[in-house]
């Protein structure tokens, strides 16, 4: 068996779903061709690669063993198809990135677009996941890179470059408190309240600041996702205290304001372009990484006089 035969595709579809008909549907193959690859597989290994449940297939200790190996070598041959792609220059490629969906709108997806149309060959797997994902992912070897908050370098994760994002308040652009430079936490105790909520990186910073004034639970609303907080401001149904990477694409467009809070609870954020040390990423992803290094350095002089505060960039590894 070949390992990235059909039979390969199969396999690990099956194991994912643990069931054939999910994966036939996944697939777009009929269950029983599903089936026969299965059954000859293990006629030729001469062991049961799933137990037949009826609740579905679970894979046994033969099934697990040929599934790591399956998942390994599919990894390598991808890596040997852009290394081989790097042998015939740069017209092809495949870049992988993880990304938390605060930066789903503004200076990436302007950077991805510039990048498809200047090499046409490239393709990309962007995923959208919680900054714990993304560290995870990265810190894996599952992508090539991964742009997230307040990464903590260890000998799985190394920073490339980073910016400090303030914290602040986030009001309508109309709103008497949008033309100061800073506020304080207590200006804005009379509002209604938009509090994030975890697993959001920004809750951790926030949460001491609402309980250290006492904030009238009365006045609070709760949410776990940042474009429902700034959909809720935008519509006047109240305000919020943010990171200015919440955010950043709102300023730019004048549809919401943003003023840094002033204090040592208001410490800023931290955001970064991170690698995996082990992987080798291939010409195609050094190319967009070094691009995506570039763009996040320059990303303060973009938001100058946008916030009230310029915000701060930090060049860390340049490999």
């Amino acid at each position: 068996m070949l390992p990235f035969s059909r039979f390969a595709s199969y396999f690990i579809e099956v194991a994912a779903q643990g069931n054939l008909r999910k994966a036939a549907e996944v697939l777009h193959v009929s269950a029983s061709a599903i089936h026969r690859q299965i059954q000859g597989a293990e006629q030729q290994l001469e062991t049961e690669l799933f137990e037949r449940l009826p609740t579905g297939m679970k894979l046994t200790t033969a099934g697990e063993l040929l599934l790591d190996d399956l998942t390994r070598w599919r990894k390598e041959h991808a890596r040997t198809l852009e290394r081989v792609g790097d042998l015939r220059g740069l017209r092809r490629g495949h870049v992988s990135i993880a990304l938390i969906d605060a930066l789903s709108e503004g200076f990436v997806p302007q950077l991805l677009a510039e990048l498809t149309c200047e090499y046409p060959g490239f393709s990309f797997d962007l995923r959208v996941v919680k900054n714990r994902i993304a560290s995870e992912l990265v810190a894996a070897a599952e992508v090539d890179f991964g742009l997230l908050l307040d990464p903590v370098e260890h000998g799985n994760l190394e920073v490339r470059a980073a910016i400090e994002v303030p914290v602040g308040a986030v009001l309508p652009p109309a709103h008497a408190l949008a033309g100061e430079k800073t506020l304080a936490m207590s200006r804005l105790l009379d509002e209604r309240l938009l509090v994030p909520a975890a697993p959001l990186v920004i809750e951790e910073r926030t949460r001491s600041l609402y309980l250290r004034h006492g904030v009238d639970p009365r006045r609070v609303t709760t949410c776990n996702d940042t474009r429902l907080i700034r959909s809720l401001i935008r519509a006047g149904g109240g305000v919020g205290v943010l990171s200015l990477v919440d955010v950043a694409h709102d300023v730019e467009q004048g549809t919401l304001a943003f003023v840094p809070l002033h204090g040592w609870q208001a410490r800023p954020l931290q955001l970064a372009v991170c690698t995996a040390p082990r992987r080798q990423p291939s010409r195609a992803a050094q190319l967009v990484l070094a691009r995506m290094v570039a763009a996040l350095q320059e990303l303060p002089e973009r938001l100058v006089g946008k916030s009230g505060k310029k915000v701060a960039a930090r060049k860390t590894h340049s490999g």
